[in-house]
């Protein structure tokens, strides 16, 4: 309802019908009573994540892992990850239809990280303060570009394998798969984090 003006002498205008009939409808209200809080009662406390440093306990969590043995012939190692091989995981728990709205890009990325040209260690740091940030700003989906090794030559895609088993054995990745073409393709995953 819109104000009325008040004219130049001072006296207001005459009430329109929509005040007359709010005015009305509104005769009989009393307001409430306050009522104090009950005491012993506690406040329902926000839920709050818990706070890590994200480097802690990563040689257990994020361990470094050494390249696949070529073996004598100069091929890889059987089951060995090659650098145009699709990678995807899903915990226990996560629905097989949020994993394929994760894999068609269905899912708003929220961050990127880009791991291209760092070694293992310095991968890994990079990994654990991302994983650590996201989870505690409350991010939801994230891209991790580690590349498909094409530059690692016989020992195959070092990274690729090592962010592979790093964020199969993160407790706050819930899923993850390789992103479409456009987004990277087999050189870079999307990541389903804890909510």
């Amino acid at each position: 309802m819109a104000k009325q003006r008040i004219p130049d002498g001072g006296a207001e205008a005459p009430p329109t019908d929509d005040a007359l009939a709010f005015r009305s409808a509104v005769r009989d209200v009393k307001p409430l009573a306050h009522t104090p809080p009950v005491r012993g009662l506690a406040k329902p406390k926000a839920r709050l994540r818990k706070l890590t440093s994200a480097t802690e306990n990563l040689g257990e969590t994020m361990p470094l892992i050494h390249a696949p043995l070529i073996e004598a012939g100069g091929t890889a190692p059987e089951g060995a990850i090659a650098g145009t091989d699709a990678l995807s995981f899903q915990r226990a728990g996560v629905r097989t239809q949020v994993v394929r709205r994760l894999r068609r890009g269905l899912i708003p990325i929220e961050d990127e990280l880009d791991l291209h040209g760092l070694s293992q260690a310095a991968a890994r740091d990079q990994l654990a303060e991302f994983l650590a940030h996201n989870r505690n700003a409350g991010m939801r989906c994230v891209r991790i570009i580690h590349g498909k090794g094409y530059r690692s030559g016989a020992r195959g895609p070092v990274l690729k394998i090592a962010v592979d088993l790093w964020l199969r054995r993160h407790p706050d990745v819930m899923a993850f798969t390789s992103a479409r073409a456009i987004d990277g393709g087999t050189g870079a995953v999307y990541v389903l984090l804890r909510a």
